[in-house]
């Protein structure tokens, strides 16, 4: 029974139009001391078909994946990679001085810099030793 409703659900879920099933870019975000920086996975896209933009606190990547060639639908075993529009918002957990993001990419990977604020960004206080006279 179990393999049965396995095969099933399987075959129905190939059946399912990646447009309708969605693809989201798994992504990193990662604190250093005066930056964020968020890696971005997506495989075979050109930098030309992506978007970065930031508004407030919140970055945000987007583009649309497409397909590869024409492939007729009755062509098709089956398909799980996905091949529509994607955005991720992601909030940062603090301001950034958009002034100075900067964006990379490399096979498959996006990596964005984002420094933070100068208002958000430790200070180091000098202190200063009195003298007794």
């Amino acid at each position: 029974m179990d393999k049965m409703f396995r095969t099933f659900f399987s075959a129905t879920w190939r059946r399912v139009p990646v447009e309708k099933r969605g693809w989201v870019p798994p992504v990193e975000v990662l604190e250093k001391e005066d930056s964020f920086i968020v890696k971005a996975e997506l495989p075979g896209m050109k930098k030309e078909e992506i978007d970065i933009s930031v508004m407030g606190d919140t970055l945000t990547i987007e583009g649309e994946r497409k397909t590869e060639t024409e492939v007729k639908e009755e062509e098709y075993h089956f398909s799980e990679r996905s091949y529509c529009a994607f955005f991720r918002s992601i909030a940062m957990p603090s301001a950034v001085d958009t002034k100075k993001i900067e964006a990379t990419f490399e096979e498959g990977v996006l990596e964005i810099t984002l420094p933070k604020a100068a208002a958000v960004k430790p200070k180091k206080i000098e202190i200063v030793a009195k003298s007794k006279l």
